[in-house]
């Protein structure tokens, strides 16, 4: 499949001979199917972090930005939420505040207890402990990015990276279309390992579930 080459649609309509509007409402199908496509919950150690997506502001906090911007509070860039395992998969969805009301339900949902969460010092994470979880912390703030064992969030920021990368690669998206395109580049990363034709079998087989899944509802 030519999607997962990384062609843009006007190339895949030229390369399959399709109008662009068709190529363009199957990917919408495509990445909608990758919305459902989600790990199972995580275990071991995990990452946990937040970003914002939008505007030219790369990165997150006023006390990783001391004295230039607040932490998403007054601005239109959109809160992300983020869970990794070490050495496996990421899970990723976009939130409406990173308070802990929002963040420590998704924890509980997305993270297995007893399982060790690593995080920054962000104060909606205070408590994890108390949730039935390790909980290892990062002080951003003091310039520390691992405390030398083997506790870091390196691996979601660097997920992070990719996701804006491939973003702005796309020259814009309405907002609306965002979940989508989240979904899309969190399906690409966990099956980063696969082959073309593997992650198109797959995908071809997640779309027939999804197909037989409408007829048996209709």
């Amino acid at each position: 499949m030519t999607f997962f080459q990384g062609l843009p649609s006007h190339d895949i309509a030229q390369e399959t001979g399709l109008e662009r509007k068709r190529v363009m409402r199957a990917l919408l199908m495509v990445r909608r199917v990758m919305t459902s496509d989600i790990p199972a919950v995580f275990s071991g150690t995990v990452e946990i972090d937040e970003t914002y997506l939008g505007g030219q502001w790369k990165n997150k906090r006023r006390s990783q930005k001391i004295g230039l911007a607040k932490r998403g509070r007054g601005t239109q860039k959109t809160p992300v939420f983020g869970v990794l395992c070490r050495k496996g998969k990421v899970w990723a969805e976009i939130v409406p505040d990173v308070e802990a009301k929002t963040l420590i339900p998704l924890i509980k949902q997305r993270v297995k207890p007893g399982s060790t969460v690593c995080s920054d010092t962000w104060k909606s994470y205070t408590g994890i402990a108390a949730k039935g979880y390790v909980h290892r912390l990062v002080e951003h703030g003091k310039g520390e990015y691992s405390d030398k064992k083997g506790n870091h969030i390196n691996g979601l920021e660097g997920f992070w990276g990719y996701l804006k990368r491939r973003l702005a690669a796309k020259g814009g998206i309405r907002k609306e279309r965002l979940p989508l395109y989240l979904a899309e580049y969190v399906w690409r990363y966990n099956h980063r390992n696969m082959s073309v034709n593997e992650k198109t079998d797959k995908m071809l087989l997640l779309l027939k579930s999804m197909l037989l899944s409408k007829n048996l509802v209709a």
